[in-house]
């Protein structure tokens, strides 16, 4: 009997030629897998399954992760409003991870000699989906052609020609990679340190010229609405913000990053739902929480989105950082307005009951309500005292105002 591999299949260059590389070179019987983390229509993932079945692949399974994706991942992006460098919302990083973990559960499942993937060397991808299948599946074999042959585009070409395969074989100018959490792109201006990627290049084009402003709804932290909509699920409703804010062409930027192997790299992105959700979702937590429950959850996320990124997604520290997530949203509930604008947009405010600047408790720069001007003044004296103390004994003031000579 043939040994089984399970191969994690995109349908590209890479992937096409692994699966063909697999069957006909080292003699497995192949199983490919496509998970859908949003970025394929039906009509794709149709005609990829035929295409991973021309290749001569055994059996082809194409898994709809989304809903677990958002479960296990997004919103936990949410809930901690993470940001990589403060600027990029972890789209592929996340994407990766699910990828590799629903991977690793077919290979179980057909219980499988070794499982593939088509990483190059040269980037993240290949340690984030090698480490979970040593995670989930230790001590299966990973093959990994591209990575292992250091193989050119031109070469994989060729072989499958030579294998009498028809597909597309001519490569994009730029590399776009599609999720429920945003999308990437890469090309030539992403490779230096210098460069912005030209307008015909972003897949979003801006066709609006207006401004509206749209209300979302939030309860215990999650997306539930969109204006006067509420939807079933917080992915719909992730959806439907795409549609509308991506017309806009909100949420482009280039993130510039340290990779998991110790180099620097750029990827531009667009993340129109995404930038929206997490800047409103951050605003509301600003009305709604303390001062440290904000701190601690800033502090926490930070290395949430570092250690997701770098593929630890299975350490049992991302479960405790969940918890703590969870507990914290349970008074996050309410309506944030934006104005949206073409290329930007600004959050005009929210309404909450649980709004922690109701002027029952005094209003800011106004007047105080819930406290008297002697009990501020008792309170600076001993707020500060242990510090007016230590003055006093090594009389070392610092000049606060430095006046000009």
């Amino acid at each position: 009997m043939k040994k089984k591999v399970v191969l994690g299949f995109s349908g590209g260059l890479d992937t096409s030629y692994c699966a063909k590389y697999l069957s006909e070179e080292l003699d497995y019987e192949v199983h490919s897998v496509l998970v859908n983390t949003g970025g394929f229509d039906a009509a794709e993932l149709e005609q990829i399954e035929q295409h991973a079945l021309n290749l001569g692949v055994t059996t082809h399974t194409t898994v709809d992760a989304v809903q677990d994706y958002y479960q296990g991942m997004v919103k936990y992006l949410v809930f901690g409003n993470c940001l990589k460098n403060n600027t990029y919302p972890l789209s592929v990083s996340a994407e990766r991870l699910c990828q590799a973990a629903e991977i690793a559960k077919q290979a179980r499942l057909l219980a499988a000699d070794a499982v593939a993937h088509g990483s190059t060397g040269a980037g993240n991808d290949q340690v984030r989906f090698d480490m979970i299948f040593h995670q989930m599946i230790p001590g299966i074999e990973i093959i990994t052609p591209i990575r292992d042959h250091q193989l050119s585009r031109q070469e994989e070409i060729e072989y499958l020609k030579g294998k009498g395969i028809q597909m597309n074989f001519e490569k994009a100018e730029y590399s776009i990679n599609k999720g429920l959490w945003g999308t990437s792109i890469g090309g030539k201006e992403t490779l230096k340190s210098y460069g912005m990627i030209p307008e015909e290049a972003w897949p979003s084009a801006c066709t609006q010229t207006g401004t509206e402003e749209i209300v979302l709804h939030f309860e215990a932290g999650e997306l539930i609405g969109l204006n006067e909509i509420r939807y079933p699920h917080p992915v719909a409703a992730i959806k439907a913000l795409q549609e509308i804010a991506g017309s806009y062409a909100i949420g482009r930027d280039v993130h510039v990053g340290d990779t998991i192997i110790g180099i620097k790299g750029r990827v531009a992105f667009e993340a129109a739902a995404p930038m929206l959700i997490l800047k409103a979702h951050h605003t509301l937590e600003k009305h709604v929480l303390t001062k440290w429950q904000l701190s601690w959850k800033d502090s926490l996320a930070q290395f949430y989105a570092n250690w997701l990124h770098e593929g630890q997604i299975l350490d049992p520290v991302m479960r405790d950082i969940e918890s703590f997530f969870e507990h914290s949203q349970q008074a996050v509930s309410g309506k944030v307005f934006i104005q949206l604008y073409p290329y930007r947009f600004q959050v005009n405010g929210i309404e909450s009951d649980n709004d922690l600047m109701g002027a029952a408790f005094g209003q800011y720069g106004e007047m105080n309500e819930g406290y008297t001007g002697n009990d501020v003044r008792g309170f600076s004296t001993i707020f500060g005292n242990q510090v007016k103390i230590w003055n006093s004994i090594h009389q070392t003031h610092k000049t606060i105002v430095h006046e000009e000579n």
